[in-house]
């Protein structure tokens, strides 16, 4: 494993971190046992993992509490709370006081087994209301942070709805951040510009979700999804295989793999930190991480992924 600094926050990552969100969410997605996924966190802290993001909304809080009792110290760990009342619309105009995140926190901190939570994330935070965030959250996160509850404040995106990054981009012109989540990814990479120059120009710590979902994992969904920037003409269908749009990660990058070359365009991408995977598999897991830890691409096959998809803000991929 590879262990690189978080930002400003002194915390040594690994490069690789461990999602337990997403479709899976360490198996619970797919039905599988709270054994079954217990097992992929400490398949995922064999395997040097020291960096593990969860949420409240993903139901695995307690999984991850019960996956490192005993070696909290050696592990950071990353929760995320949602700023709008469980039962409301994620996207809506009704949020969480102060003093409800409070007890949100207090919640995560019993299911997790510990006393602090290395980072603390608003959850998903859309533009319009990154503003009440400020004025009424911040502050709760501040009280947090000084009772020793929290170490540093985190803050992520909600990239299937806002891939142009428009909440990060007014929220790194603040000095409040210590890390963010953003969606980046071979096909978006809109994330380079818009986010990473901000986040390395004020040493905020970086969490990349996103770098292989659907689209980037299952051949129909990405062909479907090719047709239809095709259709849009934002990209040029004479210059990829209809049939197999992102082969040429293999042929010209040298990956094994279109998944394999994906993770290591996010990997190797300047700014970017942590890469997080999600599985509800520990062999896939280690494919992952793997495929994380591969060399960069070839210097041929970045200037065909900038060349292809460098205009692209429109897509998540998920």
């Amino acid at each position: 494993m590879e262990y690189i600094p978080l930002g400003r926050t002194g915390l040594q990552v690994s490069a690789a971190g461990l999602g337990c969100g997403g479709h899976s969410r360490l198996g619970q997605g797919y039905g599988e046992s709270s054994a079954h996924s217990l097992g992929i966190v400490r398949a995922a802290l064999d395997l040097g993992i020291n960096f593990i993001d969860t949420a409240a909304v993903y139901k695995t809080e307690e999984i991850v509490g019960e996956a490192v009792e005993g070696q909290r110290d050696s592990v950071v760990i990353s929760t995320k709370l949602p700023i709008v009342p469980s039962g409301e619309s994620a996207l809506g105009e009704v949020y969480v006081s102060g003093e409800s995140l409070t007890v949100s926190l207090e919640e995560s901190l019993r299911k997790l087994r510990t006393d602090y939570i290395d980072i603390l994330h608003l959850h998903g935070v859309m533009p319009a209301q990154y503003g009440y965030c400020c004025d009424e959250l911040v502050p709760a996160l501040h009280r947090l942070r000084d009772q020793g509850k929290i170490r540093f404040l985190g803050l992520t995106e909600r990239f299937i709805y806002d891939p142009q990054h428009a909440m990060l981009t007014r929220a790194l012109q603040d000095d409040t951040w210590d890390v963010v989540m953003t969606g980046f990814n071979v096909i978006n990479q809109s994330a380079r510009q818009r986010v990473f120059a901000q986040t390395t120009a004020k040493n905020v710590g970086t969490l990349v979700m996103f770098a292989v979902r659907r689209a980037l994992s299952n051949p129909e969904a990405l062909k479907a999804m090719i047709d239809d920037l095709v259709q849009q003409e934002l990209v040029d269908a004479d210059v990829l295989n209809g049939d197999d749009p992102l082969g040429f990660l293999r042929s010209l990058g040298g990956a094994k793999s279109v998944v394999e070359g994906a993770y290591r365009f996010c990997r190797h991408e300047p700014g970017a930190d942590v890469v997080l995977t999600g599985t509800g598999n520990a062999a896939h897991l280690r494919e992952n991480v793997a495929s994380i830890l591969s060399p960069a691409l070839t210097e041929d096959c970045q200037k065909q992924i900038d060349r292809l998809f460098g205009a692209i803000d429109s897509v998540s991929c998920n």
